[in-house]
């Protein structure tokens, strides 16, 4: 069985929220990550805030420090926000974050090569953070990438593709 990352992009942190919480139900717990632009300035007490469509994301210190967020509550203990070269503070949440640590060149498409994604597509997914979209990517083996399309398809995803 090989290895595969599945990658869909969502204009909403809600249809990115329900896409994990459908994830997680079918046994993808650890192998779940997310990538979103962090909107200085909008932050408010207790969590996500505010307007949640493109390009006016609210992802505020509950998720980065940890704090219960629906279906992203179970990333949350591994939630960072970081400063992506080219990109700014960006929230990562997951195994993701991990890979993403210490990034300094190469930026956020130079971090996606480890999860087989190739540079160029890794750059147009950068561009996607950048303007505001999501990322939700999933660790699967070739038998389940295509269960898990379908069901970041089914939650709003646009662009799904399984790298």
């Amino acid at each position: 069985m090989a290895e595969r990352t599945v990658v869909g992009i969502f204009q909403s942190m809600d249809d990115a929220e329900e896409a994990v919480q459908s994830l997680r139900s079918l046994g993808w717990d650890r192998n779940i990550s997310i990538l979103a632009r962090e909107e200085d300035g909008r932050r408010t007490e207790g969590g996500m805030q505010g307007r949640r469509d493109a390009g006016e994301q609210d992802l505020s210190e509950g998720v980065a420090t940890g704090g219960a967020l629906g279906g992203l509550a179970g990333l949350a203990a591994s939630a960072g926000l970081m400063t992506i070269p080219g990109v700014g503070p960006v929230l990562a949440a997951g195994p993701i974050a991990t890979t993403l640590t210490g990034v300094v060149t190469g930026g956020l498409a130079g971090g996606l090569i480890d999860y087989g994604i190739p540079r160029e597509e890794g750059e147009r997914y950068e561009e996607e953070v950048r303007r505001g979209r999501i990322l939700a990517m999933v660790r699967t083996d070739d038998q389940r990438d295509s269960d898990a399309e379908r069901i970041l398809r089914e939650n709003g995803a646009e662009a799904v593709k399984t790298h």
